[in-house]
């Protein structure tokens, strides 16, 4: 079984909290082996002093829905502030952290660029460097694995909260590893980083083989089978389409109320994507998109993971769908100039060309070899577990 950075923490290396006044970027899904939040453990933990707790989206509890601006609050556990850094800012105050010893994060990142907890977690990094407070990683697994980088990086004028540095969509890097990289190429100063690794990890694991429990990072990600798709599944957020936000399968299917799910899922099927096979769905949301509606199309089921490529599968599906159902599909609109969609590819090239007759996903997926090479090559020095 793995073993956690935050039980490393306070197993091997407690003395780098000890005596101190800490801060802790953390929310509930982030447990240790026991299954106990981490941010009970350091509320109870003899000499050491919960000071502030920073929360990501969704919130410290994870309730908090996908864009929901989140409130700094007090804990009624710990009785200490929480610090929303999903509201009025995404990066701590000044204020929050002048009387902090060390800054702790230990939460669970999925290995997705445009998931936001990286990025928060950059932001917390340019706060310590500013302050002088040290910043301590408690890593934790990604749980699709540390060997496949896959798609494009982000690209000058694409940067937002869903890929602030040049990353690709699948990094295979885990959060402490990405803080590393961060750390010595991205930010414009570093900050006092040490990252506890985590025990018997191997870059070749994914979630199944790693012994753990899953908890979900956020309410859209309720297991295992929502994340093998969310690489290219989440896509869809940036269309008309439904990507089942508001089911208990989010990224899993894809849906509109036009749809014709039999024929769809027959036509995909004929296609003979590797790894995965589709299924007629009908469903009906509880929010999002199409709230209380019933919706037809497919839900995709993994048959091999090692085959199974979720960004060209899922653009391969929506360029079908957008051409069979061309007049009531289509990209949402922009906003203040710049389409969701592209944010979350980090380029505006897929959009612009994913329904021209004379472009492929496959050759697109040719042009990101290039820079999944160079990411591999730049993330290499900073990588703390082996194949």
């Amino acid at each position: 079984m793995i073993a956690l950075g935050v039980d490393r923490l306070f197993t091997e290396q407690f003395d780098l909290i000890r005596g101190k006044r800490v801060g802790l970027y953390t929310n509930w899904s982030a447990v240790n082996a026991d299954l106990v939040p981490s941010y009970v453990l350091f509320a109870m933990a003899n000499n050491v002093t919960l000071a502030a707790l920073f929360g990501p989206e969704h919130g410290i509890s994870g309730a908090a829905s996908a864009g929901e601006k989140v409130s700094s609050q007090i804990d009624d556990y710990s009785r200490v502030p929480v610090y929303s850094l999903y509201g009025e800012t995404n990066k701590p105050m000044a204020e929050t952290l002048r009387d902090l010893d060390v800054m702790i994060c230990d939460i669970q990142d999925v290995g997705v660029r445009f998931y936001t907890y990286v990025w928060t977690l950059s932001y917390i990094m340019d706060a310590c460097a500013e302050q002088g407070v040290p910043l301590i990683v408690c890593d934790r697994p990604n749980p699709l694995g540390g060997q496949i980088v896959q798609g494009p990086g982000v690209r000058a004028g694409f940067e937002s909260f869903v890929g602030r540095f040049d990353v690709p969509i699948r990094h295979g890097l885990t959060i402490g590893e990405l803080a590393r990289l961060l750390n010595a190429q991205y930010l414009a100063k570093p900050c006092d980083l040490t990252v506890i690794p985590c025990g018997g990890l191997r870059r070749s694991m994914t979630f199944p083989q790693m012994g753990l429990h899953w908890v979900a990072p956020s309410p859209a990600l309720a297991g295992f089978a929502n994340l093998e798709h969310y690489p290219g599944s989440c896509l869809i957020e940036g269309t008309t389409l439904s990507e089942g936000r508001g089911t208990g399968f989010a990224f899993q299917v894809l849906g509109a109320p036009f749809i014709n799910a039999v024929v769809l899922a027959d036509y995909l099927n004929v296609l003979g994507l590797p790894g995965v096979r589709f299924r007629p769905v009908t469903f009906r949301p509880c929010a999002g998109k199409y709230a209380g509606v019933d919706c037809a199309g497919v839900m995709a089921h993994v048959t091999n993971a090692s085959a199974y490529h979720p960004i060209m599968t899922w653009l391969i599906v929506l360029r079908e769908v957008m051409i069979t159902y061309a007049g009531q599909v289509d990209w949402l609109p922009p906003h203040q100039a710049r389409y969701h969609f592209d944010l979350l590819m980090g380029t505006d090239d897929v959009r612009r060309n994913l329904l021209n007759d004379d472009t492929t996903v496959r050759a697109l997926m040719t042009e990101w070899a290039v820079e999944e090479a160079a990411f591999r090559a730049k993330r290499a020095p900073y990588l703390l577990y082996q194949e």
